[in-house]
């Protein structure tokens, strides 16, 4: 039986008001591709044929995500992320809506875009209990929120217990990559991992973390730290 127990979310779930656009983007079209706490995580889920799964957790402004998803046609993406605006701001990446557009009658996504994304527009851990045992080929956690002060160690994601919940909706050989610019969370991460048995960290040499994936999406954020002197690490780890 599963817990019922709700975690505590610790973080903000909106931001600077979302005008109009976005607004009605989050109203008319975040309905059409919304999962929730009840949904069947399965390729199914999407209307066109999918070969892979992957999921983005907090996945920021989306810009990586709705690249990803852009580039990869036959691959269902799963994005989750409590924060408002980015939602919004991911929903006029894949639409094509600006700000001070007029909205269509009809929302649809880009020309060059297929449907390939679900978003779960709330804490992760909530819908881990919907998502199958080796379901997932890959799972992105791109520069989450370091929580460097000590006292707030017991909110980082990277913990033993969220560790165990992404191995297990992992196949066999699938990615975990985590991407950090903040030197608390890199050491963290670091041991967190070496201590856990059911990851292998796949870099033989400092360039394998030290420099971007070749599939690698940047976003504003990563270059912005780049441009404030924080340098990024990329960390795969393959579920054993």
């Amino acid at each position: 039986m599963f817990d019922t127990h709700t975690p505590k979310f610790f973080g903000r779930r909106k931001g600077r008001t979302i005008r109009c656009a976005k607004s009605t983007l989050l109203e008319k079209f975040l309905p059409q591709i919304r999962i929730s706490q009840q949904s069947v995580i399965s390729p199914q889920m999407y209307s066109i044929p999918i070969k892979k799964m992957y999921l983005e957790i907090g996945f920021g402004n989306g810009e990586h995500l709705a690249e990803q998803a852009r580039l990869h046609h036959d691959i269902g993406f799963i994005g989750a992320e409590v924060f408002q605006n980015g939602v919004a701001n991911l929903l006029t990446l894949i639409t094509g809506i600006k700000i001070k557009d007029d909205l269509p009658e009809n929302i649809h996504l880009t020309e060059d875009r297929v449907d390939n994304i679900r978003i779960f527009d709330d804490d992760i851990r909530l819908l881990f209990k919907q998502i199958p045992d080796a379901s997932l080929d890959k799972i992105f956690l791109l520069f989450p929120d370091p929580w460097p002060k000590k006292r707030h160690a017991d909110r980082r994601f990277v913990n033993p217990e969220n560790l165990k919940e992404l191995a297990r909706c992992l196949k066999t050989g699938g990615i975990l990559r985590i991407a950090t610019d903040h030197k608390v969370y890199k050491h963290w991460t670091l041991r967190q991992l070496h201590q856990c048995p059911l990851f292998r960290w796949t870099a033989t040499c400092g360039n394998d973390w030290k420099h971007e994936p070749s599939d690698w999406v940047q976003t504003k954020y990563q270059r912005k730290a780049i441009l404030e002197g924080r340098r990024p690490i990329f960390l795969d780890y393959e579920k054993i």
